[in-house]
């Protein structure tokens, strides 16, 4: 349900949606703000079973838009991973775990966190 819930919310906002992976569904998004703005990037969300308790971990991109950089580290530049869903992939580790729980829980205020990073990246 969960999954379902999440595609259901993305075909609200406009986006077709494509599931390149089990567990996986990835839309077409062009980038709105910062550095990358008005770029068109392949986005796509890992959906547990867990949605819309808790988001997903964090996006993959392709293509690579910063170095994989692995490991621990904070936002931009940090915890920046191979994707599970091939070598054109990367996964940004950005939890929204810390103030999810004051958001509506929906994939709009997940689509705004996803923004907030594109905004903070000099």
């Amino acid at each position: 349900m969960a999954k379902s819930d999440f595609i259901d919310q993305l075909q609200a906002l406009g986006y077709a949606v494509q599931e390149p992976a089990t567990g996986f569904v990835a839309i077409s998004y062009e980038i709105p703000v910062g550095k990358f703005a008005g770029q068109n990037v392949t986005m796509s969300f890992q959906v547990g079973d867990s949605f819309p308790m808790e988001p997903p971990p964090g996006p993959h991109f392709n293509p690579h838009l910063l170095p994989v950089t692995g490991g621990g580290g904070s936002h931009p530049f940090g915890a920046i991973h191979n994707s599970p869903l091939g070598t054109t992939w990367q996964y940004w580790s950005r939890p929204f775990a810390g103030h999810w729980n004051q958001t509506d829980r929906t994939v709009r205020s997940y689509l705004a966190h996803i923004r907030n990073l594109f905004a903070t990246i000099p």
